[in-house]
Parts: structure tokens; sequence; C-alpha cells
């Protein structure tokens, strides 16, 4: 009997040591700290910059409200780790060493008061010792400061808790946040030298895919009555001095005769052998319309007076001084005749050019 009493003792002593084993054995896996903290059911941790390494990061915590109302919260840190729950493994990188509050913050009683405490690299912390009042409404939290940890593409978690001591140890209130690095994405654009102009006698805007039309038709030449006509030219550039537009040819030909270029400008005269043209609003005659479009283009000087026209082959008609947007012009032609010129089928063929200045 005393043996089986020994023997009974001896297999209590054994189950004793196996139970306080089996408490040792799950020690580590347990958070005293938070075992009685309430979950913040509503919780985000929003980064400024999400690179890398990338440091003077915001870490903004914001919450609907917390769960525990009737205890003053004096202390909240969030801790950065690898997981999150258990015992925290800081995210590697991460460092609130530098941290500062970007202002107090709200929803946690006091309205001032709040400092950081940057001790601790791996834990975004404030406090406030002397906090007496309990917390409602929303929370928001705001730091500056903190560099991002190391691995790029990484998730790392925030282990928010709310603590009713200054110094992170009893807590209140608590949660987790899923946040992330990631690759910066680098886009690069190369632009050229551009010069964008064309030439005809109808445009949309100043869409040079819309260009149309070659032919300007003065029409019959009369002693009476000025003929007129309009065509068009648009241009842009991104040349640093912008850009010049010339025209060339030869005035109204037939054969041997020659309707006379208004050299020096003129109004239009009925009944005189006169060619002109401009890129102004006329009224004598009615025709042409002033420059459209964005950009800063003008007219050149002899070429930009209303009812003054004049054509010189090789002249500039229009110009920039820089960098511009679309400009389009109207050029209004006109002719009148005298008594004794030819008849014929007079014509010209006339070229616009654009320089780019870059």
């Amino acid at each position: 009997m005393k043996r089986l009493i020994n023997k009974g003792l001896s297999s209590l002593k054994v189950m004793r040591v196996i139970a306080f084993a089996i408490v040792l054995s799950i020690a580590p896996f347990l958070d005293f700290s938070e075992a009685h903290a309430t979950q913040i059911a509503t919780r985000t941790v929003t980064l400024s910059n999400s690179a890398a390494s990338a440091s003077g990061v915001t870490y903004s915590l914001a919450s609907s409200a917390l769960p525990t109302t009737v205890t003053p919260v004096k202390s909240v840190q969030i801790q950065m780790c690898t997981t999150p729950s258990g015992t925290c493994t800081p995210a590697p990188g991460f460092s609130a060493s530098s941290s500062t509050l970007a202002s107090q913050p709200t929803g946690l009683g006091a309205a001032s008061g709040w400092t950081v405490n940057a001790a601790t690299a791996s834990s975004l912390r404030i406090l406030n010792a002397s906090n007496a009042t309990n917390p409602s409404g929303a929370v928001a939290i705001v730091w500056n400061g903190a560099v991002n940890p190391t691995a790029t593409n990484t998730t790392f978690y925030g282990v928010i808790t709310t603590y009713s001591d200054s110094t992170w140890t009893t807590a209140l209130d608590s949660g987790s946040v899923a946040l992330s690095t990631a690759t910066q994405i680098q886009v690069a654009l190369s632009v050229g030298e551009t010069l964008t102009f064309c030439a005809g006698t109808s445009i949309t805007g100043q869409n040079c895919g819309t260009i149309a039309g070659s032919l300007v038709n003065l029409g019959s030449g009369s002693t009476t009555s000025t003929v007129s006509g309009t065509s068009v030219f648009a241009a842009s550039t991104n040349g640093a001095t912008g850009y010049s537009v010339t025209v060339s040819g030869n005035t109204l030909t037939s054969g041997a005769n020659t309707i006379t270029p208004l050299a020096s400008g003129a109004s239009s005269a009925i009944g005189t052998k006169q060619f002109g043209l401009n890129v102004a609003s006329n009224t004598t005659p009615a025709v042409g319309s002033a420059v459209s479009g964005t950009g800063t283009a003008t007219a050149a000087a002899n070429y930009g007076t209303t009812n003054t026209f004049r054509y010189g082959t090789g002249e500039a008609v229009a110009s920039s001084g820089g960098p511009t947007n679309g400009n389009t012009f109207t050029v209004s032609y006109i002719a009148n005749i005298d008594g004794l010129t030819p008849a014929g089928a007079y014509n010209t063929t006339l070229t616009y050019v654009a320089t780019a200045n870059f």
C-alpha cells in the first residue's frame, strides 16, 4: 500500500511538472500587455510615401472612435512589426527616431499636452501623463519624420494600442493594420523640337489635321469693284525664340502681263492695277478675320493693319517671339484692275514657309 501511495505521489509530481512545462511553452505567444485590450473596430494608418527606406514620411492614424470611453488615455503607440499579432518582430529598417507630432491629436481627451517619445525606433509613440479627460469622437494622430522599412513591395503591420498609463504598460484598446512599401514608378517622356505648320483655304480651329484646299479664286477682275478671297495658315512651336512665316512668289501674271504688287502697302483703290494681301480683319473690302487661337503669334508690322494691303516676295507675314501654342491666320487677298489691263487668266503660286528658331 505504501508503495502504491508513493507511486501515486510520484505520478502527481510528474503531472505537475508537465503542466508547468506546458505553461512555459505557451508563454512566449501570449501578449500579456494587451490581454484585456478591446478591439478598435475602425482604424486606418496612411503613409505619405510608400517608397522603401523613404525618410520624412508622415504616418496618419485615424479611427471613428475608441471603444473604451470611460478611462483616460495617457499614451498611444503603433508598433511596426513583420506580423499582425503575437510577439512583435520590428519591421527591418523602420525608424521613428526622428518622428514628431504634426499637430495635437484629436479624440483622445486632452486637446493639448501630447508629446512624442522617439526612444523606441520601432514604434510611433505619444504620451500625455496629465490627461484626465476621457476619449470621445473620431481619433486622429499624425506623426512626421518616420523612415519606412527597407524592403520594397513588402507588407508590414502597425499594431495600435492605447494605454491608461503614460508608460505604454496597461492596455485599453488595440488593433492591427496592414501597410506596404512599393516600388516607385518612373514615367519618362522625351519632347523634341517641334514645329507644326500648315496652309490651305480652310481649317477647323488650329488643327492642321483638318486643313484643306489650295485654290483662292478671286473671280473676274473689275474696274468698278475690288475682288477678294482668303486662305489660312496655322503654326505652333516650342522653339526658344518662336517662329516666323514668310510668303514668296510672283504677283498675278498672265504671260507677259502682270497686276502691280503693292510693294509699299496701300488701301484698295478701285480702277487701279493692284495686288496685295494682309492677315487682318478688313472692311474695305469686307474680307478676312483676326488671328485666332491661344498662341502668342502676331502679324508682321507690314501685314497686320486693317484695310492696308501689301505684297513683297520673301517678306514675313507673321511671327512669334517665343514658344507658342497654335494660332490660325486668315490671309486676305485683293485685286483691282484698270481699264487698260489686258485680258487673260492671271494667276500665281505663293509659298508660305514657317521657320522655327531653336
